[in-house]
C-alpha cells in the first residue's frame, strides 16, 4: 500500500546537538522509517544519542558546516531513490508536527522547494532576528526573481531535482550560505518556494545558535551581490520579487 511518505527522506544535520537530538530523531521515525541525522563532528555526545535507533547515522571527522551535512545527506537519499528530503535543524526550534503539511504541499506541487515560515508568527520571534530576517528576504527575493516568505528557515522540503543541484555545483557556497543560495538557484531553473506557516519555536536552555551574526550575514551578503552584478542587478527580478509580499498558505495534514 502507497504512502505519503514513499520515497521521502526526513534529514536532520547536527551539530553538539546532544541534549536534542534523540528526541527529535523518535518524533521522526514516528512519521517516516526514513530518517538520517548527520553528525558534523560533533565534540559532545550527540551520535551516542541516536546510535540505537533504526535510522542512518552519518558522521563528520571534523565539523564542517551546515551546507556539507546536507549535502552528505541529500547524496544518501538520492542514492536510496528519494523523491524528495524534508530538512530540519536539530536544535528543536522546528516542531517534526509540521512536517506532514510541508509534505502535503509539497505533493500538490512538486516543483517547488516549500519552506515552513516562521516570519509570520511575529510575537513569538526575537525582534532582531526577525528584522534581520526580514533584510535577507528581501535580498535573496530579488536575486530568485520571486518573494520568499522566510529567506533563512532550514525547515524546507527539497524535490530531487533541487537536491541535483545542490550536489551539482550550482550552489557551492558553504556553511550557513548555502540555504540562501540553493534557494537562488532551485528558482535559477523554475523551482520557486510555497511557504506554509509554522509557529516560531524558541525552546527556554537552548543552547547559542551557530549562526554568526556578522560574519555568516557578510557572507550571504556578498553571496547574494555576486549573484546579482552577474545578472547586471537583475531588475526584472527586483520587480518580480515585489510583486505581492507572500504569504504563506495553511495545509492540513492529511493524516
Amino acid at each position: 500500500m502507497s504512502s505519503a511518505w514513499d520515497r521521502v527522506w526526513i534529514v536532520i544535520p547536527a551539530f553538539d546537538e546532544e541534549a536534542t537530538i534523540r528526541g527529535l530523531a523518535e518524533a521522526a521515525l514516528k512519521l517516516c522509517p526514513r530518517v538520517v541525522v548527520v553528525d558534523d563532528g560533533s565534540h559532545d555526545a550527540t551520535s551516542d544519542g541516536v546510535r540505537d535507533l533504526p535510522l542512518t547515522l552519518l558522521r563528520h571527522d571534523t565539523n564542517r558546516g551546515k551546507a556539507a551535512s546536507l549535502r552528505t545527506a541529500f547524496t544518501h537519499a538520492l542514492a536510496h531513490g528519494a523523491d524528495c528530503a524534508i530538512t530540519l535543524d536539530g536544535d528543536g526550534q522546528h516542531d517534526p508536527a509540521d512536517l506532514p503539511r510541508l509534505l502535503a504541499a509539497w505533493r500538490a506541487n512538486p516543483g517547488q522547494v516549500v519552506i515552513g515560515s516562521r516570519l509570520h508568527d511575529r510575537v513569538a520571534f526575537p525582534p532582531s532576528r526577525w528584522f534581520g530576517n526580514r533584510f535577507a528576504c528581501f535580498w535573496i527575493s530579488w536575486a530568485a526573481g520571486h518573494p520568499i516568505a522566510d529567506s533563512q528557515t532550514g525547515l524546507r522540503v527539497y524535490p530531487r531535482a533541487v537536491m541535483a543541484l545542490a550536489l551539482d555545483g550550482g550552489a557551492p557556497s558553504s556553511r550557513f550560505t548555502f540555504e540562501s543560495e540553493i534557494l537562488i538557484e532551485a528558482a535559477a531553473h523554475g523551482h520557486e518556494t510555497l511557504a506554509v506557516p509554522v509557529a516560531g519555536r524558541y525552546p527556554k536552555g537552548a543552547r547559542r545558535s551557530h549562526y554568526r551574526s556578522v560574519v555568516d550575514t557578510a557572507r550571504i551578503v556578498a553571496m547574494v551581490a555576486t549573484r546579482l552584478l552577474r545578472r547586471g542587478l537583475y531588475l526584472q527580478g527586483l520587480w518580480r520579487s515585489l510583486r505581492g509580499a507572500p504569504v504563506p498558505q495553511p495545509v492540513r495534514d492529511p493524516n
